[in-house]
């Protein structure tokens, strides 16, 4: 089943891309609804290993080897993180601001460019972090740790890929029950309550994302809630800062979230900035005998990364007005950031694409101040190529320890971010028509868009543009941000599960306290389950959760189409 010669095969590639295809909606979906996004490849390779050695046995076959195992994950999982190139955060937010939207053509292009440039950072930086330092890479090793268990033990795949299916079933029948057939009641226990976004959202996405986040994040989001909403809300309505407009009934999150997001935005950006800084510092230290550097350059990769950055400078200039040179500024930026997010998550399993995009609009804000679309979409192309380079990094983490070929997996990545953007953006345009409209609404909080938003308002209109009301609330979150920063930075890893996580803590003033209440739920029955069978919750807990989210998500973009060809 290991045979090296049967690698990048028709069926590994095709297997990949189709699950590419089908999972990547449910980033997007989620992406806009929490912020989120879910690694792909352990689904994609139980739900491969499940087919075709099934196939085999019926039909005589040939075995699914290991090594096309790895090119179906790796095609797959490049496809769903089609998530981090910008459409459900920068993107958004820059049609929000500026009300342009883009045809699909130019959106697919877009978005391709920006992972492809991430691909051949993450090819240079193979042979320092994968080979000589050897970092971790903990997503890549739960992987690698699936791929092995299911090849020593078949029939694990099969009890896997059937709790996977059944939740996923489960919680695609409940959407598709609320959403066309018979609306389930959002109870409050009282209109005050239910006015602050405190009430019961009967979403299985929420409580098997809950499951996926753990404990820590989940009580944080809990806290966060009641701070937000149970606390600081109340009072803005009390002391008129905030005014609710007359006979307006039902949830208040529009009008609320207005003066809300700053200081959450504040507490997050301080919090990720800091920590970001202080593991990478870490990491360099943990590995002071090996610099990381870049591999000698080498005809074909040379080429890739050339065009790569061609093609990034030109859709810059032409699809967002950007000059040339500015353009051309975010290629270095996005390379050094790149690297430094393939650190942190070589060595933590954290993806900070958040930080990393943040952090690229205050590098812009500083080189053209007052200059939206150099804010946004020169930081997006940081942030895509960061996120496809560690999604990269992971893999290639997982094919060096079965000893796969690394330009076949490149070839892999390439054709999953071709696919995944063209899914992506047509599941984006077809979800949210008038982002106008629909984003920052409890129906799609999209908290990444409203980060990415009032970032670049602030950076760009200047703080002077913000009520002093907000201007303080931003300066306690921004404080409460750098303390837990700090912490979470230096604090070992035993000891983080004392603390509040500060992104779960400013995500919950971005988003209605219904979801933050609902995903604690998840955390907290997935830790019963952990406490009361631990064996069984190692193997299976992960998996249903990720089939609620897949199923929860294929259904509402199935309603959504629905109603739109209605």
């Amino acid at each position: 089943m290991s045979d090296p010669s049967r690698e990048l095969t028709l069926r590994a590639l095709l297997t990949g891309l189709l699950l590419g295809a089908v999972l990547t909606p449910s980033n997007i979906y989620s992406g806009l609804k929490i912020g989120w996004s879910f690694n792909m490849s352990i689904i994609a390779l139980l739900v491969g290993f499940a087919f075709w050695q099934s196939l085999a046995r019926v039909l005589r076959r040939p075995a699914w080897t290991l090594h096309e195992s790895n090119i179906n994950q790796t095609t797959a999982s490049s496809a769903a993180s089609i998530i981090s190139s910008g459409l459900v955060a920068p993107i958004p937010a820059y049609t929000l601001i500026t009300g342009q939207q883009f045809d699909t053509l130019p959106l697919v292009a877009w978005v391709f460019s920006v992972s492809f440039l991430g691909i051949w950072v993450a090819w240079y930086l193979r042979p320092s972090l994968i080979i000589e330092t050897q970092l971790r890479f903990p997503e890549g090793m739960a992987t690698l740790a699936t791929m092995q268990q299911i090849y020593s033990h078949g029939a694990e795949a099969a009890r896997r890929l059937w709790v996977l299916g059944s939740a996923a079933l489960l919680a695609a029948l409940a959407k598709l029950v609320d959403g066309l057939w018979w609306s389930v009641p959002r109870w409050a226990p009282s209109a005050q309550l239910e006015r602050l976004t405190f009430s019961l959202e009967p979403s299985l996405l929420l409580l098997g994302f809950g499951g996926i986040i753990g404990l820590r994040v989940g009580l944080s989001l809990l806290l966060g809630a009641l701070i937000a909403w149970g606390v600081l809300a109340p009072w803005l309505l009390t002391e008129g800062l905030v005014t609710i407009p007359a006979g307006a009934s039902g949830p208040q999150f529009g009008v609320l979230i207005e003066w809300l997001l700053w200081p959450g935005v504040s507490l997050m950006v301080c919090a990720t900035l800091i920590s970001l800084s202080l593991r990478f510092l870490r990491a360099r230290r943990g590995a002071a005998a090996q610099r990381m550097r870049f591999a000698r350059p080498a005809p074909l990769p040379a080429l890739g990364l050339g065009l790569a950055a061609i093609l990034v400078i030109v859709l810059q200039t032409s699809l967002f007005g950007i000059h040339p040179l500015m353009a051309a500024l975010s290629i270095p930026l996005a390379l050094l950031l790149a690297m430094v997010a393939a650190r942190v998550v070589g060595a933590t399993g954290i993806p900070p694409i958040g930080a990393i995009g943040q952090l690229s609009q205050l590098s812009f804000a500083a080189i053209a101040p007052g200059q939206v679309a150099i804010n946004l979409m020169s930081a997006n192309t940081a942030g895509g190529a960061a996120g496809q380079c560690t999604d990269l990094l992971n893999d290639f983490k997982v094919g060096h320890a079965i000893g796969a070929t690394p330009s076949r997996q490149v070839v892999a990545q390439c054709l999953g971010i071709l696919v995944g953007s063209l899914v992506g953006v047509l599941v984006y345009q077809l979800l949210i028509p008038d982002p106008q409209a629909m984003l920052i609404t409890p129906e799609w909080p999209a908290p990444a868009v409203a980060t990415w938003k009032a970032v670049a308002q602030a950076l760009t209109a200047g703080l002077g543009s913000i009520s002093l009301d907000i201007r303080w609330a931003m300066l306690i979150g921004a404080l409460v941000g750098v303390v837990l920063g700090l912490l979470e930075g230096s604090a070992p890893v035993w000891r983080l599960r004392w603390l509040p996580s500060s992104a779960a803590l400013g995500l919950a003033f971005i988003i209605p306290a219904s979801i933050s209440l609902m995903m604690a739920f998840g955390a907290v029955l997935a830790w019963l389950f952990a406490a009361r069978w631990g064996s069984l919750a190692e193997r299976f807990v992960i998996v249903a959760a990720a089939g609620l989210v897949a199923g929860e998500s294929m259904a509402g973009i199935g309603i959504s189409l629905w109603q739109l060809l209605r």
